[in-house]
């Protein structure tokens, strides 16, 4: 059995994580997919919020399973057994990051895989922050995100 863990922020999530969530699903036979708890990080929406918000848009995923952690993504994945990391590509400045942290985590344990995917190019531009940011401003973000989380997006910025 494979089991994968893509991990991130996800604050919030975006159709290009879920583009990369629902590619990877079909390449492994279980995806954790890790909501990262940050404490240097300032997020619009709770941990809890978030694997909400999380496990609404991936549920008709059968093998998906949506959890929480804090500290070394390595350490998470020894947790859930897990030897593949997911990460997802946008551009090519994103590479020379990812690439240095797959080296990382391999060094710290040599049965850990990482695998890239490239973001579909219509996701290539995408990012939490910007959603975050067009969405203050009033701005449509119905192409980034999902109506549910488009709807907890404007929730929360009325408040």
């Amino acid at each position: 059995m494979i089991r994968a863990i893509y991990a991130g922020s996800f604050d919030p999530v975006t159709k290009g994580h879920l583009d990369i969530i629902e590619r990877s699903s079909r390449v492994v036979d279980e995806l954790i997919v890790g909501v990262l708890h940050n404490r240097a990080k300032c997020p619009l929406f709770s941990l809890e919020e978030r694997v909400k918000m999380l496990e609404e848009v991936t549920r008709e995923l059968p093998n998906i399973k949506i959890k929480s952690f804090t500290g070394l993504l390595v350490e998470f994945a020894k947790e859930c057994e897990a030897h593949v990391i997911v990460r997802g590509l946008r551009a090519i400045s994103d590479f020379d990051y990812e690439l240095q942290m797959a080296q990382t985590n391999r060094i710290i344990n040599p049965e850990l895989d990482t695998m890239f995917l490239t973001t579909s190019l219509e996701y290539a531009y995408l990012s939490s922050t910007t959603v975050k940011e067009v969405a203050e401003f009033g701005g449509d973000i119905s192409a980034f995100v999902p109506p549910y989380v488009e709807e907890q997006i404007r929730r929360r910025l009325q408040n």
